[in-house]
């Protein structure tokens, strides 16, 4: 069964079935591997997605719940032209080791900035706190988001 969904501004129709996790979709079906499987349970961030502005995990999402919603990755976010000032500030504070955990916390944050454009250390912590880094720059993370709140003002 086709569903139509609206993915970084273009609406595509995949074949999925309506129960199959969207970040299978988003990575197998248009090829976008920005959000990556991590843990398959919603605990680690490493599959995070907007749906409407809001951060979600993918991986537990059934595509079903992303028609007639905006569906945004980072790709959408990481332009060369035009990156987003959290991408940049991430850069900027080498926030990066593996890189496996980025997408998700540069997602979180990005939807955490909205809400919270002047964020405190604590707040920028607290906001990240279900984003899981394996290496271990989350002193970095937590400067790149600072780095980016300052930016954007």
């Amino acid at each position: 069964m086709a569903t139509t969904i609206l993915v970084n501004g273009k609406r595509h129709r995949v074949q999925a079935t309506p129960d199959t996790p969207l970040l299978y979709v988003l990575r197998n079906e248009l090829d976008l591997h920005a959000p990556r499987f991590g843990c398959g349970l919603a605990q680690c961030g490493a599959c995070t997605v907007h749906i409407d502005g809001e951060a979600v995990r993918s991986c537990i999402l059934p595509v079903s719940a992303a028609r007639g919603k905006k569906v945004t990755t980072l790709e959408a976010l990481a332009s060369e032209k035009n990156p987003h000032p959290v991408v940049t500030a991430f850069i900027e504070e080498d926030a990066a080791q593996c890189g496996y955990c980025i997408n998700g916390m540069v997602m979180q944050s990005v939807a955490f900035l909205k809400r919270n454009p002047r964020p405190t250390e604590a707040q920028i912590k607290k906001a990240l706190n279900t984003n899981i880094c394996r290496c271990g720059t989350h002193y970095r993370i937590v400067r790149a988001v600072a780095r980016a709140s300052r930016a954007m003002a």
